[in-house]
Parts: structure tokens; C-alpha cells; sequence
């Protein structure tokens, strides 16, 4: 057992640190989902490689354990998102880092619009400005389920949300009168 101030590690390095296909996949990756280092691409590419073995060896069974154990998991993918409603076991091998980079709620909160960057959305998060479920969370990698989607908003109190809202406001008249002329 270990010491609970110093968990386990969620993820796992290259094993070539120096290979030039990866490295420019990784930039890519970071640039797209405003990512701030390399070890958030790994932790999605191990939770990917956990999901993969998991379906591997859970294809390789045939008992009853191993139906509730896949029923199990599709329904954990299904639910934060991943695979579509109604996938099959074999469609967890087909799982990139891109589908779980896809689901986290930095990544959700610039799809919906509530920042103009990903970065930004970064930014929001950790500062506290945005709430799923009325609750303010402040972990960009924090991976949002289907259901929950919906629910991420500004944080009420947040002057962010008022300073876009006093920013669309005036976009609108600015809007207005140009219409008017």
C-alpha cells in the first residue's frame, strides 16, 4: 500500500523519447487542445492503452464474468462519451487519444463557445469561472460524461461571465445602429 500524500503515477513515458513522428503528433495534439505539457497526451494515451487491454482480454473470454465485465465497460464509454450508444466491444480497440482528448472539459468548455480559445478555456477553468452542474470545478482534464454536457456554464459570480455579457451587449447596439444607417 502506498503513502496517500504520493499516488500512483496515471501514466506511462515513451519508450524512444526522441522519436520525431511522435514528438511532431504531440505538438499537434497540444496545439489543437490547448494542452500545457506532454505528460497530459501521455495520461490520455495510457487511459487509451488501459481501455484497449482491458477489451482485448475481455474478447478473449467467454464466461459469464467476462459479459458483465464488458457490459461494464462499454457502458462506462458510452456514458463519458466515447463510443456511440450502441457500440460493441470490438469498436473499444478503434479508440484514439484524440476521442478521449475530445472529452475533457477544457476541450468542451471551447467547443460550446464559452471561450474563443483553448487555451483561454484553460485558463477559465483553473480560475475557477466555470461550473458543471453548479458545482466550480478547476481541472481542465477532468472528463466530462454525456449528460453532464449540458451543464457547463460560468460560474454565477464570475466577472468573466459579466464581462461577456456586457460585451455581447454592446456588440448588439453596436449592431443596431450600423443597421439603422
Amino acid at each position: 500500500m502506498g503513502h496517500p500524500k504520493k499516488p500512483r503515477k496515471q501514466y506511462n513515458t515513451p519508450s524512444h523519447p526522441w522519436n520525431a513522428d511522435r514528438i511532431k503528433e504531440e505538438n499537434r495534439l497540444s496545439a489543437k487542445y490547448g494542452l500545457k505539457n506532454k505528460k497530459e497526451i501521455w495520461k490520455a494515451e495510457s487511459r487509451v492503452e488501459r481501455y484497449r487491454r482491458d477489451a482485448r482480454v475481455l474478447l478473449g473470454m467467454d464466461s459469464e464474468q467476462s459479459k458483465k465485465d464488458s457490459k461494464q465497460l462499454l457502458d462506462h464509454l458510452i456514458s463519458v462519451g466515447i463510443l456511440s450508444p450502441n457500440a460493441e466491444l470490438d469498436e473499444v480497440l478503434d479508440i484514439n487519444v484524440e476521442d478521449v482528448l475530445r472529452r475533457r472539459l477544457q476541450s468542451l468548455v471551447h467547443k460550446k463557445g464559452l471561450s474563443s480559445t483553448a487555451k483561454e478555456a484553460r485558463l477559465f477553468i483553473v480560475h475557477g469561472h466555470i461550473t458543471l452542474n453548479g458545482r466550480k470545478i478547476n481541472v481542465p482534464g477532468h472528463l466530462v460524461s454525456k449528460a453532464d454536457e449540458d451543464s457547463i456554464d460560468f460560474y454565477p459570480g464570475s466577472p468573466v461571465a459579466k464581462r461577456l455579457e456586457t460585451g455581447e451587449a454592446e456588440v448588439e447596439e453596436i449592431e443596431e445602429v450600423e443597421a439603422e444607417e
